[in-house]
């Protein structure tokens, strides 16, 4: 009985050292949510990046009917990933916010402790997911924001109106709401558990960059707490924007919105 306790343990310590040495093992607590329209020149070099890192992401791709292929090259990636990598493929284009949100329905049905947003086009720096992750665990913090404005103006390859308008919608949002958070329409994020199990999904209204900053207001009004750390912000080099004036109206005119319905208090 002795020898068989001992060889148990021996076989657990191997098992435990071979999980902490390889990367890409099957168990994850993190799930990297990645929506996707139109990204077939970002798709695999992202996916491949995240799987390079020192810590085990798994990832899920949320497509909405990419007409150029996007969805199959991470199907064909699958194969190479079957235990890290998946795919939700949805007809048309519904919107960054729905995207996310599905993505985490699909995670919450599933094991994972942390939940990151991330684009797939580089503009947030894949080697940040590390940061995000550790800030959330070391700092114990329910909400850890990937900040362009946390310590001055962090982003590169963008023309000057377009970074005065981000930087200065921000603070609008910040006045307006009176969250204590610089970059309030960031969007690499890390979100715990807890958070998401908390929020009530079907109260989240908005599509757009709006999204983001009703996530950040919801989690904060309902007291769970928020941590930025300062990531440049590089614009894509491939791809198409998806940046629209609807998308900056639905910003604007959502911080109003979010506003009543605080003083309704319809945020819960």
């Amino acid at each position: 009985m002795r020898y068989l306790f001992f060889l148990r343990h021996a076989v657990s310590l191997v098992i435990f050292d071979d999980l902490e040495l390889n990367p890409n093992n099957s168990l994850s607590k993190g799930l990297v949510i990645i929506p996707t329209y139109n990204e077939k020149e970002n798709i695999e070099r992202i996916i491949r990046r995240v799987y390079s890192l020192s810590e085990p992401f798994h990832i899920l791709v949320v497509d909405d009917g990419s007409p150029d292929g996007t969805a199959d090259i991470v199907k064909s990636l699958q194969t190479e990933f079957p235990e890290q990598l998946f795919i939700l493929e949805r007809k048309g284009k519904q919107g960054l916010g729905t995207a996310y949100l599905k993505g985490f329905e699909w995670g919450l049905a599933r094991d994972y402790e942390f939940f990151f947003e991330m684009d797939a086009d580089f503009s947030h720096n894949p080697d940040d997911l590390v940061r995000l992750y550790q800030c959330s665990v070391k700092e114990n913090k329910d909400v850890v924001v990937g900040s362009r404005y946390i310590k001055g103006v962090n982003v590169v390859n963008w023309p000057m109106s377009r970074v005065l308008l981000s930087y200065f919608a921000s603070r609008y949002v910040r006045v307006i709401l009176g969250i204590p958070v610089e970059d309030t329409t960031a969007g690499f994020m890390c979100y715990r558990r807890k958070v998401l199990e908390t929020i009530n999904f079907k109260k989240i209204k908005f599509v757009g960059y709006a999204f983001q900053i009703e996530m950040k207001y919801v989690a904060y009004k309902m007291g769970f707490s928020i941590m930025e750390i300062p990531v440049i912000f590089t614009d894509r080099t491939l791809g198409k924007s998806k940046m629209s004036q609807n998308i900056i109206r639905e910003a604007v005119f959502g911080v109003l919105q979010l506003k009543m319905r605080n003083i309704l208090r319809r945020y819960k």
